[in-house]
């Protein structure tokens, strides 16, 4: 169609605004050394978590991310392979391409965006989908469908604006509803040694818990683990609802951090349509390993057991972001596994974890050997928001279980010698002769599900005789 005058002056005025808008000049630096982990750059100028390309003739890019700096020195952390890199390769700071104006259409006003930050698919299309911390589908069913890129960091939700947890959820798991019942939106850790059964309880979680979405994130462990997980224990059935990001052992650390920052991400998202979303990840160590080698490559000095104190920075950040949103929005309850090295409990980044979490869920290597699962301990397990979330009815029944239970391990050794007879103390032996029920509850088989009012009668059949 002919263009008429009013065309041409929007064209014209669009142009005199990119002419008259100040323009930042893009530049290069050069890599001029590769350490360990760690590519140094000189000649850019890019805030830390700005995204970079290293461009070399007839090589792949490897991108990386702005870890740090020195003077003029920039400290960037590749996500890729950096086999063949060699002196003098060009570093090439992301930016937002500039949109061009045409003809006879208005105009956007003229910006040129400073956010260098990665930015990945999130959305509604990420249901029922396996993707790694690059957000690119690893389950070989297509791209991706209804997902818009975003940025992975959020600006953080006031603490006084948040919801309160004050609503139970039911995991579906006996032992865990009834005496360490959890609030939508709480926080907790899965605190266990190696081999003891948390991917399994976890399994349990995602396929029992009353949610409408769930983010798993399988942060830093073993390839194997995550095909096995998705199909063993996760099912068709919990795979329909659910996200998976997957950043294996052998991705670099900088990508195992990212895809627990993308799992959240997506689980933020979700919580702002107002769902309640159930958030696993596993685990948190894994994430604080990825951190703390990426600050000793940049030469951040070691503090306890050679966690650098960046690493015990990080981890509330990442926590905090899970939780209930703001009055309308939904909520974030998340657990997170948290591996003991040699069963320690005392372990610098557990001991973290308790501080920051709203309870802690122990898993013991002694009852799993013994055959008994979910291997909880629940003398050294607790939830911090259960008084909020149950009637005061239940918080008794669950404190005389706990007691019966303390009371028969303190007489176990007198038990197996044949030392204990009855008679001598009226509470050990009504604690003894509830054993057989206590263990009941506690047991449960991996394919059973136990809704939350069926835990609690079955808890208050227990206490009764007590």
């Amino acid at each position: 169609m002919a263009l008429t005058t009013e065309h041409w002056d929007r064209y014209l005025g669009s142009l005199h605004e990119f002419v008259n808008a100040p323009v930042t000049l893009a530049t290069h630096g050069t890599l001029v050394r590769v350490a360990g982990l760690v590519l140094e750059a000189a000649g850019i100028r890019v805030p830390v978590g700005s995204l970079c390309e290293v461009l070399m003739d007839n090589q792949p890019p490897v991108q990386a991310e702005v870890v740090g700096f020195s003077g003029d020195r920039a400290f960037l952390m590749p996500t890729g392979e950096v086999h063949g890199l060699v002196s003098g390769a060009r570093v090439v700071p992301h930016g937002t391409p500039v949109q061009t104006p045409r003809i006879g259409h208005v105009a956007r006003p003229w910006r040129r965006s400073e956010d260098r930050s990665r930015h990945l698919p999130i959305g509604a299309g990420l249901l029922g989908r396996v993707v790694d911390a690059q957000g690119v589908p690893m389950d070989r069913l297509g791209p991706l469908q209804q997902v818009n890129a975003e940025p992975l960091v959020r600006r953080p939700i006031n603490a006084m604006e948040r919801e309160p947890v004050r609503q139970p959820l039911d995991t579906g798991v006996r032992a865990i509803n009834a005496l360490l019942t959890v609030g939508r939106g709480q926080r907790l850790g899965l605190f266990a040694g190696t081999g003891v059964g948390k991917s399994v309880l976890m399994g349990m979680m995602a396929r029992y818990t009353a949610a409408d979405v769930i983010v798993v994130g399988l942060i830093g462990e073993r390839g194997r683990e995550v095909k096995e997980f998705i199909e063993d224990i996760l099912g068709e059935e919990g795979l329909r609802r659910s996200v998976v990001v997957a950043a294996p052992a052998d991705a670099p650390p900088l990508t195992r951090m990212q895809g627990a920052t993308y799992a959240t991400a997506i689980a933020e998202h979700f919580r702002d349509q107002g769902l309640d979303v159930l958030l696993l990840m596993d685990s948190l160590t894994r994430y604080a390993m990825a951190q703390r080698e990426i600050a000793l490559a940049i030469g951040e000095p070691p503090a306890t057991k050679g966690y650098p104190p960046s690493c015990f920075a990080k981890l509330p950040q990442l926590v905090e972001r899970s939780g209930n949103g703001a009055p309308g929005q939904g909520s974030i309850t998340a657990f997170y596994t948290v591996l003991s090295e040699g069963d320690d409990q005392q372990d610098p980044i557990a001991d973290a974890a308790r501080g920051i979490l709203d309870g802690h869920i122990v898993l013991s290597r002694e009852l799993a050997e013994g055959g008994h699962y979910p291997a909880i301990d629940i003398e050294k397990s607790i939830s911090r928001v259960m008084s909020s979330v149950v009637p005061r009815e239940h918080i008794e029944a669950a404190r005389r279980m706990r007691q019966m239970l303390s009371r028969v391990n303190k007489a176990r050794d007198l038990i197996q010698l044949g030392a204990y007879t009855p008679g001598h103390d009226a509470d050990l032996d009504a604690a003894v002769r509830s054993q057989p029920a206590m263990l009941g509850l506690l047991q449960q088989d991996t394919w059973t599900r136990s809704p939350l009012p069926e835990s609690l009668a079955t808890l208050r059949q227990v206490t009764r005789s007590h």
